[in-house]
């Protein structure tokens, strides 16, 4: 009969995979060599659910400890794992922030609150789990913190983003990332935030424009080096069909140019949205970046700046920059503002619009919302 595992157990997420793989292996040559912990009411596992199916996996009879009953099983559960584990500060508030929303908890958390508003020698009889007030779910998520040794904000914003994923994949995602340790509560707040500003942000501005400047938000396929971090860290990434959705075309006078960022590895699928803008491509700006930057290939130290047109639009000013412009990398994703000054330079004539602007420049219309961002490890 397969043992099941006490619901307090579940908030510690189970592994998978190749190290999963690797304890059936280690138990498998080595034996079991920590007890599995169950529970004397109805013996089902509160910790080592983990080691029970490696054993079941490996062949190995598994050999279990029963719990005294003494004390908070919450603080038994939550000291075992955290002396085994070497947690992030997220998983350590995702750890949290799942237990506030078990009853047990949250009863626990209101009992201690009751006794430190009783009278001396008075005595706190049963109390109810909490029922969800703001007041009640700020005590159980500073319980739930004081519990996994985090600060009460880490577990309260743990718990939004929980909230978030039964309906958001982009959440669930994260969640998931976060569990394995890839992820940090900093990184998913600013994808959140930044997605939600540019689906508030989705209509762009009103008017034509004779020149458009784009560094669009795309999303890559890979995760690069974990000290790089992958895009979607920096800014919310957008896939080529809905870059392709925004309506630019309408944006664009009948004589109009697009100044468009590219990296290398997304060259190829520049030109679909160069077309789905309604634009022509006629040629390139090279940025050196001077420094040693991340690839699978080589170092790809550059990025392209590609010029693209719609009926024809000429520069008004005929100076020829060098194709090639050598400039130090700064903040990730961010463009040396040489390049908008040559484009005023060659177009001093007409409305300029920026998608997906950083900041508010003289003389552009900027749209977007991507301003400020940074790869900060466990800050919230």
């Amino acid at each position: 009969m397969t043992l099941k595992f006490h619901p307090i157990a579940n908030i510690f997420p189970l592994i998978a995979g190749e190290q999963f793989d690797l304890l059936v292996e280690d138990i498998r040559a080595n034996g079991l060599q920590e007890d599995i912990w169950v529970h004397p009411e109805d013996g089902s596992i509160i910790d080592g659910r983990n080691r029970y199916r490696a054993c079941l996996d490996a062949g190995v009879e598994p050999r279990f400890r029963t719990w005294s009953g003494k004390g908070s099983l919450i603080v038994f559960i939550i000291s075992l794992n955290l002396r085994r584990r070497h947690l992030t500060k997220s998983q350590k508030a995702l750890l949290g922030a799942r237990m506030a929303k078990i009853p047990e908890v949250q009863d626990e958390a209101r009992r201690r609150q009751e006794a430190s508003r009783a009278k001396p020698g008075e005595q706190i009889g049963k109390v109810s789990p909490l029922m969800g007030s703001p007041e009640e779910k700020g005590k159980t998520a500073e319980h739930a913190a004081k519990l996994v040794g985090i600060g009460k904000s880490y577990v309260e914003y743990a718990l939004e983003l929980i909230e978030a994923a039964e309906t958001d994949e982009a959440a669930q995602a994260l969640l998931a990332e976060i569990d394995a340790g890839t992820a940090t509560l900093t990184q998913a707040r600013r994808i959140l935030q930044q997605k939600d500003a540019v689906t508030e942000a989705r209509e762009l501005p009103a008017g034509k424009y004779r020149v458009i400047y784009a560094d669009p938000p795309w999303k890559y396929g890979d995760q690069l080096t974990e000290a790089y971090g992958p895009v979607k860290y920096h800014y919310p990434a957008m896939t080529i069909p809905e870059l392709c959705a925004l309506p630019v075309a309408g944006l664009a006078a009948k004589n109009a140019v697009l100044f468009l960022w590219v990296t290398s590895p997304l060259l190829e699928e520049a030109f679909d949205l160069i077309r789905a803008w309604g634009f022509s491509y006629k040629s390139s700006f090279v940025w050196d970046k001077v420094k040693h930057n991340m690839g699978h290939y080589n170092s790809v130290r550059h990025e392209f700046l590609l010029i693209a047109v719609r009926g024809s639009c000429l520069p008004d000013v005929p100076k020829l920059y060098d194709s090639v412009v050598s400039i130090g990398r700064g903040k990730h994703s961010a463009k040396p503002a040489q390049f908008r000054k040559m484009i005023e330079t060659l177009y001093p004539h007409g409305k300029r619009v920026e998608l997906f602007a950083r900041e508010d420049v003289q003389g552009w219309k900027p749209w977007g919302n991507y301003s400020g961002l940074s790869n900060d490890a466990e800050a919230v």
